[in-house]
């Protein structure tokens, strides 16, 4: 009941509904462009080929089933992340471009409009290599090269307008777009997931304790999940008092809030974007060549291999997002300019010391909580030999993750214009 006050309320505030509505619109124009394929493609071959376990499996799961169709957003938004973990690379080795960082929100738009140009660019390797390995694989209406150039220039079009209408609903709707684009491509393979597993229960290909066991799982996922999200290590400030004048000021204590899990779902989506670069390149590759046999034998979806490499690019980007995302330094100075001060610690460098070792230790038990969410599939598939399940932890993170964000955002709308928001405290 709360809840659909909270939804009452929101549609209330012409704000609010404008910015609600709009993301609503947006979503659906996302949802319509995943159902128009591009021309000059057999569709049954392109379905026989992801049936059949090949590299571009692991596409189709985060463009909603748009790689199925072959539609003009089968490449959904894996070019702009791949572009996005680039410049932030180049930002720590490139002096200009940390410059540029540190300029504020003109330097910022530049970083973001190099973004976009490395989008575009990354878009149509990407491109070039899913169309050429469509052609080797005989899925081409008409096999030629004007064919091919066709789909390329289709897709690289498709995943410019996903960059563009992400960064409309970030600036315009509710939410982060770029994740809300991912998180609506996971939500829309939940229906047919549940309609396969439904016919195999019927047909009895599977048990129904299989069923109950990823049921249990995933229940047991998505409060792991917002616990961790949620969880937060709250180290305690004071601020001394001031005297100014015949005014006094500070004396209050407060508590600044480490988050468990600081990167949030980005870890992951950097993850599976890099773990997918081999899978691309491996498309331009003969089949009988050694690099796709490896790609193939080691890299593929289903070998325990892949697993574990996605686990270790999870922990790295997790400890390298929240370097980026939090300067215990510049949090150290900000608070003795204020006053402000670690109960046990001096101000500056001992106050930072002690910031980045707490930030290390959550950070730790971050990554391995997701590093454990990614390995988790592989053995729900060993035990139930249902391949559905590839949709398990990594899913369930992005689709609470990004969900809890949203609505903390509609939370704080509402708030601000004293309305009851969807959690209470």
């Amino acid at each position: 009941m709360a809840m659909l006050e909270s939804l009452r309320n929101s549609m209330r505030l012409p704000g609010l509904r404008n910015r609600l509505l709009f993301t609503l619109l947006m979503l659906a124009v996302l949802r319509l462009g995943a159902h128009i394929p591009v021309p000059g493609v057999k569709l049954d071959r392109v379905q026989e080929i992801l049936g059949a376990g090949g590299l571009l499996g692991l596409v189709d799961l985060f463009s909603g089933g748009a790689f199925k169709n072959l539609a003009i957003f089968a490449m959904s938004v894996t070019p702009y992340i791949n572009s996005s973990i680039i410049m932030q690379l180049l930002t720590i080795v490139i002096p200009k471009l940390e410059e540029m960082q540190k300029e504020g929100e003109e330097g910022r738009k530049k970083i973001q409009q190099y973004t976009r140009y490395g989008t575009v660019v990354l878009g149509i390797i990407q491109a070039f290599g899913t169309a050429y390995y469509l052609k080797a694989s005989d899925a081409f209406l008409v096999n030629n090269w004007w064919t091919l150039i066709v789909i390329m220039i289709s897709l690289t079009a498709g995943t410019a307008f996903l960059m563009w209408l992400g960064e409309m609903i970030t600036e315009k709707g509710i939410g982060n777009g770029i994740s809300l684009i991912i998180f609506a491509g996971i939500i829309a393979r939940v229906p047919s997931t549940l309609t396969t597993l439904w016919d195999m229960l019927r047909n009895d290909l599977i048990s129904v304790f299989s069923v109950a066991l990823i049921g249990i799982v995933a229940v047991a996922v998505i409060a792991a999940v917002i616990m961790i999200t949620e969880g937060v290590r709250k180290i305690p400030v004071e601020y001394a008092k001031r005297v100014v004048g015949k005014r006094v000021y500070g004396g209050q204590r407060t508590h600044l809030p480490m988050k468990i899990n600081q990167a949030g779902v980005i870890p992951i989506i950097f993850a599976q974007s890099l773990i997918g670069l081999p899978q691309t390149i491996a498309t331009w590759a003969n089949p009988s060549g050694g690099f796709y046999q490896f790609v193939m034998r080691y890299l593929s979806f289903n070998n325990w291999w892949f697993w574990l490499i996605d686990a270790l690019f999870i922990i790295f980007f997790t400890y390298f997002y929240t370097a980026v995302t939090f300067n215990p330094t510049e949090i150290a100075d900000n608070m003795k300019k204020n006053g402000g001060f670690v109960p046990g610690y001096r101000p500056g460098k001992p106050t930072a010391d002690y910031l980045a070792r707490i930030s290390e230790r959550l950070t730790l038990v971050g990554a391995l909580f997701l590093a454990a969410l990614t390995v988790l599939p592989m053995a729900l598939i060993a035990l139930t030999k249902i391949q559905q399940a590839y949709i398990g932890g990594t899913a369930l993170l992005i689709v609470v993750g990004v969900g809890l964000d949203t609505m903390k955002q509609i939370e704080s709308q509402l708030v601000m214009r004293h309305y009851q928001g969807f959690m209470r405290s």
